[in-house]
């Protein structure tokens, strides 16, 4: 942009264009970089202000649980014996016994809290973008990132095992 925008400066100087020609040059190139022409309203539909959660299986959640509860001071919430929530600040995670072949651990999803919730402003905006979301509550939807993870847009903090 900075280099289109030299260029126009460089031909207006050197008269190859009217002073007129100049003006709507510019006001083109300042159309395109505003948020109302997609590029950057692309970029941020929604205002992540959190990480909400992390959900992932693990090969033995008891030792987990434990690890980050003795380590690094998280709270044991909603422990049933098979899975729990670790509540940090104003995020948690969630730990599973994993369904992976092999017990091999995984992430199942991570879930951003966005500013400014309104269910069905943030639906709208997900369909428009093709994105195909799924309702998890009343205060999230479920979508696939570009690589095929899943990602839970929330409205916020809601510690569920």
């Amino acid at each position: 942009m900075e280099h289109l925008i030299t260029k126009l400066v460089s031909d207006f100087e050197r008269g190859r264009m009217t002073r007129r020609q100049f003006v709507e040059s510019l006001t083109l190139v300042a159309a395109s970089a505003s948020p109302a022409s997609g590029g950057a309203a692309e970029a941020g539909a929604f205002k992540a202000i959190a990480v909400n959660h992390i959900s992932y299986g693990v090969a033995d959640y008891a030792r987990t649980r434990d690890f980050y509860a003795g380590l690094l001071g998280m709270q044991v919430r909603g422990d049933n014996g098979k899975q729990c929530s670790l509540g940090f600040g104003e995020s948690f995670i969630v730990l599973r016994h994993t369904q992976q072949p092999g017990g091999q651990p995984f992430v199942d999803h991570f879930a951003i809290t966005i500013d400014n919730w309104n269910r069905e402003a943030v639906e709208t905006e997900l369909k428009r973008r093709g994105l195909d979301p799924k309702p998890d509550g009343e205060s999230s939807f479920l979508i696939k990132d570009p690589d095929g993870f899943e990602l839970q847009i929330s409205a916020g903090r809601r510690p569920r095992v």
